[in-house]
């Protein structure tokens, strides 16, 4: 039972370090622009598929992560060109759009790839003795390299010239556009880095659940959930209401049935958003 226990959280800790990738993407986009992205969880569905696509004809699965994440980043990018930036001050019309976006890029991968249930091999065999248990050893791959990419992200926000950029973009546009900031490119490169983020996460989470194209929608409440109660705008809080639920994903999974403990996991973080609104740690958002 305590091997059981164990496994569980581990593995919830690993998915809620998945969903840490997706949510702070979708934190970024909505701190710099302001616009709720529906379209975002697709963009991990993404690159789930295209993971899938690549390993199948090439049988390279590294390659798949070195090539999908910056195309998906592009691909963010070009649509905050082209759809967001239009948008940026229409709230309505911006939800619109990107559930708009979202149905688009579902239907098209039915259409190109079929409704089918897809899997991915893990490129590493194997497993690793953790905590009194044998654990895959390609899920503490994941666990580590998203890590590395979150603390990649802090460094290039708190480090960089960037990303003081971003931060002046967030907390008051019209004084960075007046200092001299390129705000339209600020917006381009936040909106593709958020991108990637969600299709990597996508590449990671291939080879470990099943892929198809209703994927991203059933992330979907999940990522904005881990939002709200991580603070809406809030990147460390989105991190850190990530691995708080994948955590008690887990735990609870060890105890119940799965779709049980979501539900569990669904009702708690309902009465803690009920209890404290403004989420673990205070949001910023851009003005």
């Amino acid at each position: 039972m305590l091997n059981l226990f164990i496994f569980q959280i581990v593995n919830g800790l690993v998915w809620g370090l998945i969903l840490a990738l997706v949510a702070l993407g979708l934190s970024l986009i909505y701190g710099i622009l302001g616009i709720i992205n529906i379209a975002h969880a697709s963009l991990y569905m993404l690159g789930a598929v295209l993971t899938w696509a690549i390993v199948q004809h090439t049988d390279n699965f590294w390659l798949a992560l070195a090539v999908v994440p910056p195309a998906i980043g592009l691909f963010g990018a070009l649509v905050e060109r082209v759809i967001l930036r239009r948008i940026v001050s229409d709230f309505n019309l911006s939800i619109l759009a990107t559930v708009g976006l979202l149905m688009v890029l579902q239907d098209a991968v039915l259409a190109i790839f079929g409704g089918d249930l897809l899997r991915v091999d893990a490129p590493i065999d194997g497993a690793i003795s953790l905590f009194g248990i044998y654990y895959p050893l390609y899920r503490v791959y994941v666990a580590a390299a998203a890590i590395l990419l979150i603390g990649g992200a802090w460094l290039l926000l708190y480090r960089t010239r960037l990303g003081t950029w971003i931060r002046a973009v967030r907390q008051d546009r019209q004084m960075a556009t007046a200092i001299g900031i390129p705000v339209p490119l600020v917006f381009a490169f936040t909106v593709g880095l958020g991108s990637a983020m969600a299709g990597l996460a996508g590449v990671l989470a291939a080879p470990i659940v099943v892929v198809e194209y209703q994927m991203g929608l059933k992330l979907l409440a999940i990522a904005f959930i881990i939002v709200v109660v991580g603070g809406f705008g809030s990147l460390p809080g989105s991190v850190l209401a990530a691995v708080v639920i994948g955590c008690a994903d887990g735990a609870l999974t060890s105890v119940m049935d799965a779709t049980q403990a979501k539900i569990a996991v669904l009702i708690l973080m309902s009465a803690f958003v009920l209890w404290r609104p403004e989420g673990l740690l205070r949001p910023q958002t851009a003005r």
